[in-house]
């Protein structure tokens, strides 16, 4: 029996933008399946109903790939594809295997030679380039920083430094909470003219995206606070 393929289902980035982040392919997808491999069963079932899942979700298999289950291995996940079942894999919010622990699964299916296809759906990282007017041939995304205040803003140097040589956008992240200590370090370590791209709240009525210089940014600091924000760095 051939195996069964794993799609790879985009999940919205904020509670009211469900309608414009799914497709009329994903709602065909969703309800042809049966089984999931998610990173938050709560937020994966909430999707599910918003984006015109028919099926019963009693009916439904689902796999929770969340911090406290990963240890496990993942044996389990495989055992309805390789049987020829189709499978959703869903991160918490935006893409699956883009700053997502999902990665691992998408490997894995690989590495069995299970069929992977990815859905058209949200991705904060790619929506805040888009937005940034900065270089979208040259990027590079870092994740977090370090939480070491001198490590931090060595680091933050270090990338600063190298959008100017290689004319390369630098994104980063930080959790809600620490955002505005964050923003107080990239304003405090880069240079005036340097740019700087804060893209929060993507896809919420709340959304706010605007780029200017540090120098700009350092007269009128904006409240981060609790926001999901990502943070773009270019030097022109």
């Amino acid at each position: 029996m051939p195996n069964g393929t794993l799609y790879l289902i985009p999940v919205p980035l904020a509670d009211e933008a469900a309608a414009q982040s799914f497709t009329p392919y994903l709602t065909d997808t969703i309800n042809s399946i049966k089984e999931y491999i998610v990173e938050n069963e709560k937020t994966a079932r909430k999707f599910l109903k918003q984006a015109g899942l028919k099926t019963p979700q009693s009916e439904l298999l689902i796999h929770d790939y969340g911090k406290h289950n990963r240890d496990s291995g993942l044996k389990d996940f495989f055992k309805g594809l390789l049987a020829g079942n189709d499978v959703g894999l869903m991160s918490e919010a935006g893409c699956p295997g883009i700053a997502d622990p999902g990665a691992d699964i998408v490997a894995e299916a690989h590495r069995k030679g299970i069929a992977v296809v990815p859905l058209v759906g949200p991705s904060s990282i790619l929506l805040a380039l888009m937005a940034s007017g900065f270089n979208g041939q040259r990027f590079t995304f870092h994740g977090y920083l370090p939480i070491d205040k001198a490590d931090r803003a060595k680091r933050i140097k270090d990338l600063e430094s190298a959008a100017e040589k290689h004319k390369q956008t630098q994104l980063f992240i930080e959790t809600p909470f620490r955002n505005d200590s964050m923003l107080q370090e990239v304003l405090k370590t880069c240079k005036p003219n340097t740019r700087l791209c804060i893209a929060c709240d993507i896809t919420a009525p709340t959304e706010f995206i605007k780029t200017q210089t540090i120098a700009a940014w350092q007269k009128q600091v904006p409240d981060l606070r609790k926001r999901p924000a990502i943070f773009l760095l270019f030097h022109a």
